[in-house]
């Protein structure tokens, strides 16, 4: 029998099982968006140049900082930037790298079949935060600066509700010299 001092607890009890339950039913989906790492600049004619040194090091970071974070995909375009950037990440997780067109995908679909997953997408300075703004059905995002390697948007997509957020992950050189 229970005693009718006990049912507040209960009731408490009983709604954290529910949220619980309802929380594991209605899978959320993360998708973290950056720009490729620093390329070679020597000749304005190449069209699929490599990371420079400060891009493999960022490279190597965006590996670090994604490291603690469960991704089950990861998105690049077919640029040996790109591919680079999210190589170290991809050989971290155990993740092959699937290539993308962000000018031949359906997001609509995309987002369908990715429902509940945790995402990597690495792209450039004029795809990256039109894909965000399209994931989050808002024009919010402008183009990154040319010299911008550092952001990171993150979408999350729960239960319909869409949230985002812009992160600034500065290389240790970048951190010295905007403090000059």
């Amino acid at each position: 029998m229970i005693n009718i001092k006990h049912i507040p607890k209960l009731i408490l009890i009983l709604s954290f099982i529910y949220s619980c339950n309802t929380l594991n039913n209605n899978k959320c989906t993360s998708i973290y968006l950056i720009r490729h790492s620093e390329k070679i600049r020597i000749d304005q004619n190449e069209k699929d140049p490599l990371l420079n040194e400060i891009g493999i090091l960022r490279a190597k970071k965006w590996s670090e900082i994604f490291k603690n974070i469960k991704l089950d995909k990861i998105l690049s375009t077919n640029y040996k930037r790109t591919i680079s950037t999210a190589i170290p990440t991809s050989e971290e997780k155990k993740i092959k790298i699937d290539l993308y067109n962000p000018e031949d995908i359906s997001y609509e679909t995309f987002l369908k079949e990715n429902k509940g997953k945790n995402i990597l997408i690495v792209g450039h300075s004029n795809t990256i935060p039109g894909t965000t703004n399209v994931l989050i059905k808002s024009n919010f995002y402008n183009q990154i600066e040319d010299n911008n390697n550092s952001n990171l948007y993150y979408v999350n997509i729960c239960n319909g509700i869409i949230s985002h957020e812009l992160l600034y992950y500065p290389l240790e050189r970048e951190k010295s010299k905007d403090s000059i």
